[in-house]
């Protein structure tokens, strides 16, 4: 009354249907991702590059961001982030330097 299993051929068969099936229901994810994929190709903001630029001056950026940054940011956004940050620490620098020196003399 149960039939049998099929021969290998209708049991390939069967898998190939059962393979578009699994493609057909990728391909609607991958539209879904699509979407989401649109929103993580929105261009990095200001406070994102900074933020970005202040955690790898410290070394404790994490992978994420880091993918993040590779994937959506522009180099020239980093470059001129990472020498105004330079700048800046080179300024706090002296005027660390001449605060601690006024106060010796």
């Amino acid at each position: 009354m149960s039939d049998p299993e099929p021969p290998a051929e209708e049991a390939g068969t069967s898998a190939e249907e059962a393979g578009t099936s699994a493609e057909e229901a990728g391909t609607s994810a991958e539209e879904a991702g699509t979407s989401a994929e649109e929103a993580d190709e929105k261009p990095l903001s200001f406070l994102q590059v900074v933020g970005s630029g202040i955690s790898a001056a410290f070394g404790v950026q994490s992978s994420h961001n880091r993918e993040r940054d590779f994937a959506r940011g522009k180099p020239w956004h980093f470059i001129a982030v990472g020498i105004g940050l330079t700048i800046l620490f080179v300024v706090m620098v002296i005027v660390v330097v001449n605060l601690v020196l006024s106060k010796v003399s």
